[in-house]
């Protein structure tokens, strides 16, 4: 194993102290209040806005479940995403995000001032979408976002 890029290296005050950690009540949110299929209610809205707020303030994630994604659907995703992070870093870049469009493939996150050892792929669910071009309510001009559609797997578009 040879050298390790600096960039990936916590200061040591930043490292984690070592120790047997057990995880215990990691957060599940049940989204099944809020499928089509449910007529919700402002009050099952309310309570599911909190449950994921102090999820994500007490934990930094949650499990959820009663999502209404298949099995199916699940494994093929997993499949053509195995698929486009095993291509070469060129390729993947084909399809980076960059300053007008902040979707796509994306590896220079950083935690703490330190690049993480992770790659993304970050897409829109509704494609294309729109977003306010600033944050003034009486501006009404809107600037487009979409996903990037790489080449392989072409099951990934």
């Amino acid at each position: 194993m040879g050298e390790v890029d600096p960039a990936f290296v916590q200061d040591q005050q930043h490292r984690p102290k070592l120790s047997i950690i057990e995880a215990k009540g990691i957060p599940e949110i049940d989204l099944s209040p809020i499928l089509p299929h449910a007529a919700p209610d402002q009050y099952d809205i309310d309570t599911l806005v909190k449950e994921i707020g102090t999820a994500c303030k007490e934990w930094g994630f949650f499990q959820v479940t009663n999502h209404g994604v298949s099995l199916s659907l699940r494994q093929k995703l997993e499949e053509a995403s195995r698929k486009f992070f095993a291509q070469s870093l060129e390729d993947k870049k084909k399809v980076g995000r960059d300053e007008i469009n902040p979707t796509g493939y994306y590896d220079t996150e950083h935690t703490k001032n330190v690049r993480d050892w992770k790659e993304v792929f970050d897409f829109l669910s509704k494609d294309p979408t729109f977003i306010p071009l600033t944050s003034d309510e009486f501006d009404n001009r809107v600037i487009q976002w979409s996903n990037p559609s790489p080449q392989y797997p072409p099951q990934f578009r």
